[in-house]
């Protein structure tokens, strides 16, 4: 069937669509939509009152508080009888893995560097949960303290099932020419050899089921003009969860990746300028940052064999739309 209006009727037919349409946006005085609300409770929307903090952070002095105890979430056992090492784990993403996992029935050593009043407040709600649970201060750049770490956790829980690779460094450079080497060896060694040192202490303690878990970001597939050193490590290590999920298939270990987008964490007030901090999180399609229990399901789900048992070498985006 053919449409044989002439070439005036199609011009008056647009015209008309045209005209309806920009009457509506005339009409429309509604307000721009403002920032997404979608789950059990609502989360805080920027501004913030938070200022600049200095490195490392610390959860304890944050404002508005992360909400990371996830009361609405309720566990069923996936990783009951199991136990973790969470780098990290003292403070935002981290302790709301932490606390998760202990929810589904795992215990958790918690590696942090020197947050130790923090570190204790993610103890005691592990512990809570019912789970056992031991702080451990280091630093990841670390060989020696990666492995004395995985070896503690071995001997207080007498197995390790599940590393999660969390802790990281970031700090902002704007211009490029003030990215220094210093800057630069500071955010590779924490967050690339991290990783590696972590991954070569806890793999011989892994088998058949177990799961590494690392922790990306956006930056890692978008990239970060402020953060150039940052995204470089981000992008290594989805590049190092593919092709280090090849090299463990065969032993039945799975490795998979988280990539958040903006969480409300002391990372980023620890980073950056205050004014920025006002704003953190109104970039994301959801015009706020996400709190650290919205992202830790998704390593509930990836470090779980109930869950995700066909699921290796995976980059996980959670970022809040697109």
């Amino acid at each position: 069937m053919t449409d044989n209006r002439s070439v005036e009727d199609a011009v008056q037919s647009q015209r008309a669509i045209q005209n309806q349409v920009d009457a509506a946006d005339a009409r429309s005085d509604a307000p721009e939509p403002g920032a997404m609300q979608a789950g059990a409770r609502d989360y805080p929307v920027p501004p913030f009152p938070q200022g600049h903090q200095d490195k490392p952070g610390t959860e304890h002095t944050l404002d508005p508080a992360p909400m990371y105890d996830a009361p609405y979430y309720r566990g069923s056992g996936k990783l009951e009888g199991m136990a973790a090492i969470v780098t990290g784990g003292d403070s935002g993403i981290g302790r709301s893995v932490a606390v998760l996992f202990a929810r589904e029935g795992a215990d958790v050593a918690i590696f942090y560097l020197s947050e130790h009043e923090d570190a204790e407040a993610t103890k005691a709600m592990v512990e809570k949960e019912g789970r056992r649970c031991i702080a451990i201060p280091g630093d990841v750049r670390d060989r020696a303290q990666c492995e004395k770490a995985v070896e503690a956790t071995v001997e207080a829980f007498g197995r390790l099932d599940i590393l999660v690779n969390n802790a990281a460094f970031q700090y902002h450079a704007f211009d490029f020419e003030d990215l220094s080497h210093a800057h630069f060896d500071e955010t590779l060694k924490t967050n690339l050899y991290g990783y590696f040192n972590m991954c070569k202490a806890a793999v011989p303690h892994l088998s058949k089921g177990s799961a590494i878990v690392n922790t990306g970001s956006t930056t890692g597939i978008e990239g970060s003009g402020a953060l150039v050193d940052y995204s470089m490590t981000k992008g290594g290590i989805h590049a190092f969860t593919r092709a280090l999920s090849s090299n463990l298939m065969g032993k039945g270990i799975r490795v998979n990746c988280v990539a958040p987008g903006p969480v409300w964490t002391p990372l980023n007030p620890s980073d950056r300028p205050s004014e920025q901090v006002r704003d953190f999180g109104t970039q994301a399609p959801m015009k706020r940052p996400a709190q650290p229990e919205e992202i830790a399901p998704a390593f509930v789900f990836l470090a779980s064999p109930q869950t995700s048992s066909f699921i290796t070498g995976e980059i996980l985006p959670v970022i809040g739309g697109y």
